[in-house]
């Protein structure tokens, strides 16, 4: 796989080959180069306020769990019991210590281990040695966030002038209105390729069509993210306020997206389940998701957004199945449409050493 070698210049670029979207080693190394050192979006803020309350979860195929201590601190530790490897922790809730569910070893909230039944007798055995270890956490916009690497750098550093650009908003009453799983039969890689450009919006999604200025439709990229700004021409099913502010449609290195509307925002999760699988978590988030009044326009989002989907999982399909056809290996970059595909190439060409 040395003989790509990715070119910085949109007009001369050639996309990646297809075999980096079917090769088992390739998702091997990108869970150790890409997903294992970002920072990946892990779950809302909402679910661990209080001290005892606790998430778990699953980045690059590491089992994490997000607590908040007893002190107040919210960790990112290790969900692998240090005795036999058994599950520390299961779903969410809260408690006030953590207790594997294999042996019953026991881990206070901050990692440390506390109780190890039936250990009498075991020699050169310190508790200290024992403690689960800790990975990177963080929390923006009332979004909880994970990196592996305990060398990574902040989060305000990863996003850059995302935070300032976001920062007008105030999505400190938003709360979690709608959650969704979709499965794919795709790599991971063709539904990003996908969502980072505007170019098979009029032939794939004729109804976001006729709501967008497709002709001033733009993509910035900025460091470890880009934007995709769709200015409304005449919208119907995109609800406005009084200022007629566009959407934003965000991407952040290297499988987040953050769909941003007037009057609400969905985060959009990629995740891979193997070489030619994929599953997208779409969560939306409203100021007041409960209010008789709000429930109809939830809905009428979620419909427009399930829309979308549908003919995104059409597509994302079919590319993937071309992928495999002896006939394609690569192809060329349009200048004007996909940039957002190109900067994309290029972190990831950047992370993988290729």
């Amino acid at each position: 796989m040395t003989d790509y070698q990715f070119d910085p210049r949109l007009a001369f670029a050639r996309t990646l080959p297809s075999r980096y979207y079917f090769d088992r080693d390739v998702l091997d190394a990108e869970n150790r180069n890409v997903f294992g050192r970002t920072w990946q979006l892990a779950g809302h803020a909402d679910r661990v306020r209080d001290p005892g309350q606790f998430f778990t979860t699953t980045i690059a195929n590491e089992p994490v769990l997000v607590v908040r201590g007893s002190d107040g601190v919210l960790r990112g530790l290790s969900n692998v019991c240090r005795h036999r490897a058994g599950p520390v922790a299961k779903g969410e809730g809260k408690r006030p210590v953590l207790q594997c569910g294999y042996h019953g070893w026991t881990y206070a909230l901050d990692g440390r281990l506390l109780q190890t039944p039936e250990m009498s007798g075991v020699e050169c055995f310190e508790r200290d040695d024992f403690s689960l270890p800790r990975f990177c956490v963080e929390v923006w916009n009332e979004l909880v966030f994970v990196n592996l690497d305990t060398a990574a750098v902040p989060l305000a550093e990863f996003l850059g002038d995302l935070v300032s650009r976001l920062a007008p908003r105030n999505y400190g009453g938003y709360r979690l209105a709608a959650r969704k799983e979709w499965s794919l039969e795709c790599n991971w890689k063709v539904y990003v390729d996908n969502y980072l450009e505007g170019y098979h919006i009029p032939i794939v999604h004729p109804g976001l069509f006729r709501e967008i200025d497709y002709p001033n439709y733009r993509t910035e990229t900025k460091g470890n993210y880009s934007i995709q700004v769709a200015p409304l021409k005449r919208p119907d099913r995109i609800r406005v306020n009084d200022a007629g502010d566009d959407v934003d449609y965000f991407w952040v290195w290297p499988n987040l997206m953050l769909n941003v509307y007037p009057d609400n925002f969905s985060t959009n999760l990629i995740l891979p389940l193997g070489p030619t699988r994929t599953l997208t978590l779409f969560e939306w988030y409203f100021p007041d998701p409960d209010a008789p009044a709000e429930r109809q326009r939830i809905d009428e989002t979620i419909a427009f957004s399930d829309e979308i989907q549908i003919e995104d999982v059409g597509i994302c399909e079919a590319v993937q199945r071309g992928l495999a056809s002896s006939t394609y290996d690569n192809g060329r970059y349009s200048p004007s449409r996909e940039n957002g595909v190109h900067h994309f190439h290029g972190l990831y060409a950047n992370a993988m050493s290729i």
